[in-house]
């Protein structure tokens, strides 16, 4: 399956042009998560907190448990990031030793980051952010474009419950 279903593109896509709308009126996006239930209906905002591992460490624990109360089946999540063109992606590590981060390396590119979750996989697009207008406060993105993974790693993964021990997700899709 690489398409994502019409049942999550229904709810992302309304948070989207949120995001983008504040993004075009001057405003930064305070990373957030929304944590739901497909079959109850319900989405539960989960703002993030980035400033130090530890409170990344304590974002990622605080939408596990509701995922876990909620019996969720989706994450989806939004925020600002930096990233690298594509010229320089090869050079991350380098770049990191050098810099400290990617924000603090003259390559560093506004982007925000979109993430989506289920029990099949895991839908992620990136937008390079562009000014809107001539403002230097007002930007804007392209509509993103997911590409499915079914394989990935990090703090931000794997945050729903119910996989099974051999890590595999329900035979349902919803």
């Amino acid at each position: 399956m690489s398409a994502m279903p019409s049942a999550y593109r229904d709810i992302i896509d309304p948070l989207i042009e949120v995001a983008r709308g504040l993004l075009e009126q001057g405003e930064s996006l305070t990373p957030i998560a929304f944590v739901g239930n497909l079959t109850a209906g319900r989405t539960t905002p989960v703002v993030l907190q980035t400033g130090s591992e530890a409170e990344k460490n304590l974002s990622v624990a605080a939408i596990r448990q509701i995922a876990e109360l909620h019996e969720a089946d989706f994450v989806f999540v939004l925020m600002e990031a930096w990233t690298l063109p594509p010229d320089k992606a090869r050079q991350f590590e380098t770049i990191l030793e050098r810099y400290g981060s990617i924000g603090a390396s003259p390559y560093a590119v506004d982007s925000v980051s979109f993430t989506l979750e289920t029990r099949h996989g895991l839908w992620v697009a990136q937008c390079n952010l562009k000014p809107k207008g001539v403002s230097k406060k007002r930007r804007t993105f392209a509509p993103p474009s997911f590409q499915h993974f079914t394989d990935v790693r990090g703090r931000f993964a794997d945050l729903l419950p119910g996989k099974d021990a051999a890590g595999e997700p329900p035979a349902t899709l919803h």
